[in-house]
C-alpha cells in the first residue's frame, strides 16, 4: 500500500512539474513567436494604407495603350540585365498612369519595368524607407539565403505555442469542471 501510494505522488508531483514546463515554454514561445507576427501585422496595415507603399494604389490597365509583348518585354529585361533573368513573375500593372510590365526575379528586391508602350526598360527605383521595412518584415529579405528556414522554423514555432496552449486549456477548462462537479458533491 505504502509504494502504491508514493507512486502516485510520484506520478502528481511529475504531472505537476511537466504542467509547469508547458507552461512556461508555451510563454516564450509566445513572446519569440510574436515579434514576427507583430512585424507581420504592422507591414499589412502598411500595405492597407492608401499610398503609404509602393505598388499600393490600383489603377485600371488601359489595354489600348499596351503594344509591347510579354515575350518582348523579357527580351529588353534580359538586355538591361546584360544575362539572362531567371525571371519568376512578369506583372503588367500602372504605375504612374503609364502601362508597364514588372520583371520579377534574379535581381534580389530590385525588379525591372518595362513601358508597356515605348518598351523602354528601366531598373526599378530604390525604394523608400516604409517600402523597405515592408517588403523586410513581410517578405524576410533581410534573411537573404536564410529567408525559407526563418519562415519554416516560425511555422514551426507558432503551431508548437498553438499546441501547447490548446493543451493548456484543455488542463484549465477540464480540470475546472471536474474540480466544480466535486465540489457539488
Amino acid at each position: 500500500m505504502f509504494s502504491f501510494l508514493s507512486v502516485l505522488i510520484c506520478v502528481n508531483l511529475w504531472l505537476k512539474n511537466m504542467q509547469k514546463f508547458i507552461y512556461q515554454t508555451h510563454l516564450w514561445l509566445g513572446l519569440f513567436v510574436s515579434i514576427p507576427v507583430l512585424a507581420w501585422a504592422l507591414s499589412g496595415f502598411l500595405y492597407a494604407l492608401p499610398n503609404t507603399v509602393e505598388g499600393g494604389t490600383v489603377e485600371k490597365i488601359d489595354s489600348n495603350r499596351v503594344k509591347i509583348a510579354p515575350s518582348e518585354a523579357l527580351q529588353k529585361a534580359n538586355k538591361l540585365a546584360g544575362k539572362t533573368l531567371p525571371t519568376t513573375a512578369l506583372t503588367l500593372l500602372m504605375k504612374d498612369g503609364e502601362p508597364v510590365y514588372q520583371s520579377i526575379g534574379g535581381l534580389g528586391a530590385d525588379s525591372i519595368f518595362i513601358d508597356a508602350e515605348t518598351g523602354e526598360a528601366r531598373m526599378s527605383e530604390p525604394p523608400t524607407l516604409k517600402t523597405q521595412f515592408f517588403r523586410q518584415a513581410h517578405f524576410y529579405y533581410f534573411a537573404g539565403s536564410w529567408q525559407v528556414a526563418l519562415l519554416i522554423l516560425f511555422s514551426i514555432l507558432a503551431s508548437f505555442s498553438a499546441l501547447t496552449g490548446i493543451y493548456l486549456n484543455c488542463v484549465y477548462w477540464f480540470g475546472r469542471r471536474s474540480r466544480t462537479r466535486f465540489n457539488a458533491d
